[in-house]
């Protein structure tokens, strides 16, 4: 009695759509990395060795290596820091700035900026690298 093996099924993959779909993955999240920070300022920022996260959305003040003052990325005369920041915080409750200042900055400088935020009740906090 001769017994006949049944056809064995050999399982495939179709990946023909794959290639499209890694395609538009990869194109999708080229684009989103290149939109993820639109708000940065090339700084080098000071070191430290414990920092704090920001979970709230803040005003960023930044000042460079050639002293340019940047409310949020647009550029600030020294001598209008104090009467823009006043204007920008007319009637807010919960002042908030995030100092980004260069290592090489005097502390004369940062001094100086803090003065401006104490003097219209603003509180500072300092940007550093981790």
């Amino acid at each position: 009695m001769k017994i006949r093996r049944k056809a064995r099924f050999a399982p495939e993959v179709f990946t023909q759509s794959l290639n499209d779909i890694m395609f538009f993955l990869m194109l999708f999240f080229l684009i989103i990395s290149t939109m993820v920070n639109p708000n940065v300022i090339k700084l080098m920022l000071p070191k430290a060795s414990a920092t704090q996260q920001m979970q709230k959305k803040q005003t960023t003040l930044s000042v460079d290596a050639e002293k340019n003052y940047f409310l949020d990325r647009e550029p600030l005369p020294k001598e209008q820091l104090e009467s823009v920041l006043a204007s920008t915080f007319a009637g807010v409750e919960e002042k908030t700035i995030i100092l980004q200042v260069d290592q090489s900055i005097s502390v004369q400088d940062l001094i100086d900026v803090l003065a401006v935020g104490a003097k219209l009740d603003i509180k500072m906090v300092m940007a550093v690298k981790k």
